[in-house]
């Protein structure tokens, strides 16, 4: 496995819960961590920009007391977004902030530049990119980031409509860093296939919304226990750029979710979340398609609980199959 030093033996399963706009905090982060797997937000969550610096201190400083007072438990370390787009006007300041607090791991998102990579090099950090396809891939790894997360079809929120079959082992041929796998992964079982694959880890949010911890509506949680994969869409309408949407929210706000119209790229602005008056993912509500096994909302512990169980059982019917 392509993993660096400081994530080996510091995961309880092997799983980033991704980065989710407006819905991800210090609560959900701290309590992904302290579960064992690599927690995560978009830096633009903090709003101010000078709340950046607050949700840094919170998090390093509840996790290294949590290390503290249980030297045996399994603390995973976390990780920022960063969206490169010309809207976000506080990247740079953002970068500096992470620099400043030595941020583990920098996950960016629409273009890799060089500048962010370098900057998390200069601590030690590891910056991960998102991408869609074998092309977009290839023009990160030449910025120098140190793994790709392949956001394949059924992903959440902004996803790609390539099957991880082909993207996954296609990237594989030429790519020897850490690969992340994003799609419609919503159990134990999913992240076992990923690894199965040739993933180094299993990149899952969806299941994460429908959590205790997370800063969501409460009305989108009870969505996603009331939904299943036929219930999302796959429209470029909100932000600009193709992704996967709960239908329902979609009808709430009086839009015909079976006949949505393309939008145009160019208007695409992630300072105010979308480019229209319902707003991604304040009003329109993402979510991947491997939602079906959500019954519940529960904490994050629960959650990661199953999560090793089913991982772990998979894992051994794998080894019976095979001998």
């Amino acid at each position: 496995m392509a993993l660096p030093d400081f994530l080996k033996n510091n995961l309880r399963v092997p799983v980033v819960g991704s980065p989710l706009f407006l819905v991800s905090g210090p609560e959900l982060v701290i309590a992904q961590c302290k579960a064992g797997i690599i927690g995560s937000f978009p830096a633009l969550n903090a709003r101010p920009a000078e709340v950046l610096d607050e949700w840094l201190t919170r998090i390093n400083t509840e996790l290294e007391e949590y290390k503290a007072a249980n030297p045996d438990a399994i603390v995973a370390p976390y990780a920022v977004n960063q969206i490169c787009h010309a809207s976000n006007d506080r990247l740079m300041v953002d970068m500096e902030t992470c620099v400043r607090h030595k941020v583990p791991i920098i996950i960016t998102s629409l273009r890799p530049p060089a500048a962010i990579v370098e900057a998390a090099h200069s601590y030690g950090g590891v910056v991960y990119h998102d991408v869609i396809n074998v092309k977009h891939a290839r023009k990160a790894v030449e910025e120098g980031v140190d793994g790709l997360i392949l956001v394949c079809a059924g992903a959440g929120g902004h996803a790609g409509a390539l099957s991880p079959f082909a993207l996954l082992r296609e990237v594989k041929e030429w790519f020897d860093g850490t690969i992340l796998l994003s799609g419609a992964i919503g159990d134990g079982f999913c992240v076992a296939s990923a690894l199965a694959m040739g993933a180094d880890l299993a990149y899952m949010g969806t299941r994460f919304i429908a959590t205790e911890e997370a800063n969501a509506d409460q009305g989108y949680k009870d969505m996603l226990i009331q939904s299943a994969a036929d219930d999302i869409v796959y429209s470029s309408l909100f932000t600009g750029v193709m992704g996967n949407y709960l239908k329902p929210s979609i009808a709430a706000a009086g839009l015909d979710p079976n006949n949505l119209p393309e939008a145009d790229k160019s208007k695409m602005n992630f300072g105010s979340g979308g480019n229209m008056k319902s707003k991604a993912w304040k009003d329109i509500w993402g979510s991947g398609q491997g939602i079906g096994a959500i019954q519940n909302v529960e904490p994050v512990e629960a959650v990661v609980s199953r999560l090793e169980t089913e991982y772990r059982t998979a894992i051994d019917s794998l080894v019976q199959r095979s001998s």
